[in-house]
């Protein structure tokens, strides 16, 4: 059972049978002052993507780029974490976090750190960015500033672009204050003065329509040698009056709502899931407020009427010094032409297995075929789909959807398989947060063309990426599987790192295929043979395996855990690793975001390390790797140490048995973090992060010397580097 914190209580014993006897009991560690907070955790990520950009060694619009992903990160984190928060304080919630505060203190600490927050965005933005931005004469103009040349121009273009799509509202008992989209541009307006019907109001609405650009580029022949633009902001509220013809206007404030984005769905009720949020997420666009932003010299009056209207505290209200949504500067790093600004461009590497093999299917069943995103490139993944479809023998495609390209070519390839007679299934997980509407529209395409398309089971997310071919050979039926630690989308997965694992192996092909059957069909629960699955027995296998480490460090055995995920919450996995840091075993935790667990306290973490890495790409990758006495084993897998994919989600956890691949992912997505010398984020036992004294940018290193194997003539193709050093060319 889980408490509203998601923290297991009485767990029930369901998993499949264990692989040695005995199970670690883990009873100790359980003082709420050994964990740290999750949310305080993610906003502390969330500086940490703000420091990027103030680092001076990263190319100034990638800065810019690090600068609005951590304002839309915290969108989202008002969205979702502290929207649940204040759903629990508003339904009288007792339970206490992992830490011992109560909801009603988390959120006070999530208002504290999150206004520190903003604050220092806006700074980096108005004293830091901006500046930079204008010494390489790329600017972002502010009214005061345009020249009567540019003046004469914006007005034109407000005329001809802007004005037609607004639509003020005059706030009066006609006419009540509007709906306010989730996150949208908004103005209040203040007038004076009396309209065509005699109505003296004095306060109207207008809301800008999100199919208006943000960000308006200047033509050059007004700009000389700049590179220049205008807010969209700006050039509303330099024109207001337009609006509102023989009135005075006495003041215009931009103004922007945040509201709780979660889904609700009523899983024991509801009949069908793509019809209930279907209709669930028009309602989201207008949910309760979580946030009200306005601009800093917003009067006092404007605010508490804003605040009455979205029925919000004071404590919820932010006055920022600039445009109330950062994130939408962002699409600056693809208008300013300026590669000298951004990072180089590159060509992922193509796996020599394949790039020699006439077939990939013969070439998978040669040996396992490890793809290393964004280092190595996505393109196999889609070409064997494609190729799937295509092959006459293919019989049947399986593959699971999480979040995927709108105009996915994986998706064209699956419907060409289904139009063609293949037996296509596919699970589409529709309740991936924000691409909920993208894939509804690509299970209705799916099955619009004959495919079998099933959303996973009812309260349990389908978070594990696999695919699954059925091919007839020669010597019988064949099954192939793609297995991975990131989504089928080719967006991501060159920016995101990832692992990928193509093979023929007939247990793990014989697990994907149990797998895919429990998710389509029903059936008592069997025991998997390679795959650690969740919410069955991944959970338990990790445990048992970091305990089974500590007894080897008690034995005086080689013992060591490395283990890298995006976030580490769950109490009893921490716990465990609490107990095999005091039996003696060296952990190196590489955790990208949100970290309970206090290394370094006395007793209890003395040998543990947490780092998390930011670069150029997001660090996406899950893997764990155990000394195991010498044995070395490591896996891949689709689920972060959380109690949401370790309880609620189903999840793959799979080997990695080819000892050439094993020994090149230990080095390229694990040790390579650790060195001294390397650029990184250590956790303190606190909860703050400070930067490693190193210099060295283990992404830049391996792109490096991945990417510079394309050409090269190495018969082996893909042997492991066994050092940094060997990592960097010569």
């Amino acid at each position: 059972m889980l408490d509203e914190t998601g923290t297991p209580h009485d767990e029930p014993e369901t998993h499949q049978a264990s692989r040695a006897p005995g199970r670690p009991q883990v009873a100790g560690f359980s003082s709420p002052e050994l964990f740290l907070n999750r949310e305080l955790s993610l906003l502390e990520f969330n500086r940490r993507v703000l420091a990027q950009a103030l680092d001076e060694r990263i190319p100034l619009l990638e800065r810019l780029r690090f600068l609005t992903i951590s304002s839309t990160n915290l969108d989202e984190f008002f969205e979702v974490r502290k929207a649940s928060h204040q759903e629990r304080a508003t339904l009288g919630s007792k339970t206490h976090e992992i830490d011992g505060r109560s909801t009603r203190q988390v959120l006070e600490d999530i208002g504290a750190g999150a206004r520190a927050l903003v604050n220092d965005q806006y700074e980096a933005l108005n004293k830091v960015i901006l500046p930079a931005l204008e010494k390489e004469r790329i600017r972002i103009l502010r009214r005061d500033l345009w020249t009567p040349e540019q003046t004469d121009w914006i007005r034109a273009y407000f005329k001809r672009q802007v004005e037609p799509i607004l639509t003020p509202m005059g706030l009066d008992p006609s006419h009540p204050f509007p709906k306010i989209l989730n996150k949208s541009l908004n103005f209040i307006v203040l007038v004076n003065g009396e309209d065509a019907f005699g109505r003296e109001t004095g306060i109207a609405v207008v809301q800008v329509p999100r199919a208006l650009p943000r960000l308006i580029a200047l033509p050059s022949s007004i700009t000389g040698e700049d590179t220049a633009f205008v807010m969209l902001s700006s050039v509303v509220h330099a024109h207001i009056e337009a609006l509102f013809p023989g009135m005075e206007v006495l003041g215009c404030h931009q103004f922007r709502v945040t509201r709780n984005s979660e889904l609700w769905v009523d899983d024991e009720e509801v009949e069908n899931i793509l019809e209930a949020l279907e209709g669930e997420l028009p309602e989201r666009k207008y949910a309760e407020a979580v946030r009200l932003e306005v601009a800093s010299d917003c009067p006092d009056e404007v605010t508490s009427f804003l605040l009455k209207r979205f029925e919000l505290p004071e404590s919820d209200l932010y006055r920022v010094d600039g445009p109330v949504n950062l994130g939408r500067l962002g699409v600056l790093h693809g208008l300013a032409d300026r590669i000298d600004l951004k990072y180089a461009p590159f060509a992922a590497r193509f796996p020599r297995q394949l790039v020699r093999a006439e077939d990939p299917f013969e070439a998978i069943r040669q040996s396992d075929i490890l793809l290393h995103h964004p280092y190595e490139s996505f393109a196999p993944v889609v070409d064997l789909i494609r190729r799937a479809a295509q092959d006459p023998d293919v019989l049947a495609i399986k593959q699971t959807l999480y979040r995927t390209d709108k105009k996915s070519p994986i998706v064209a390839a699956l419907v060409e398989a289904a139009e063609s007679g293949k037996q296509v299934t596919t699970v589409v997980e529709l309740r991936a947060r924000f691409d909920e509407a993208e894939n509804i529209d690509l299970a209705t395409q799916l099955q619009d063309v004959g495919a079998q398309v099933v959303y996973g089971v009812v309260g349990y997310k389908t978070h594990a990426k696999m695919t699954l071919i059925v091919r007839r050979e020669p010597d019988g039926l064949v099954r192939y599987a793609h297995l991975s630690t990131g989504n089928y989308h080719a967006g991501t997965a060159r920016a995101y790192t990832d692992v990928g694992l193509l093979t023929s192996d007939e247990k793990i092909a014989d697990d994907v295929h149990q797998m895919f059957h429990r998710l389509t069909g029903l059936g008592a629960m069997q025991p998997l043979q390679k795959i650690f699955d969740a919410p069955f027995a991944l959970r338990h296998e990790m445990r048992e395996l970091i305990a089974q480490e500590a007894a080897h460090a008690r034995a005086g055995r080689p013992a060591r855990i490395i283990a890298k995920m995006n976030a580490l919450t769950e109490q009893r996995t921490i716990r465990a690793l609490y107990e095999a840091s005091q039996a003696g075993v060296k952990i190196d935790l590489i955790v990208r975001g949100a970290c309970c667990l206090r290394p370094g306290l006395p007793g209890v973490s003395d040998n543990i390390r947490v780092r998390s890495i930011l670069g150029r790409f997001l660090e996406h990758s899950r893997l764990v790797f155990f000394e195991a006495g010498g044995e070395r084993l490591l896996y891949a897998s689709s689920a972060d140490w959380m109690s949401r994919n370790l309880y609620r989600r189903v999840e793959t956890c799979f080997p990695i048995e080819s000892q050439k691949i094993k020994e090149r992912l230990i080095q390229e997505d694990l040790e390579i973090y650790l060195g001294d010398d390397v650029a990184a984020w250590e956790l303190e036992s606190g909860g703050s992060y400070h930067r490693t004294s190193g210099h060295i940018d283990p992404q830049v290193e391996l792109l490096k010397a991945i990417t510079s194997q394309v050409n090269a003539d190495d018969s082996e193709g893909d042997a492991a580097p066994t050092s940094l050093h060997q990592l960097r060319p010569a």
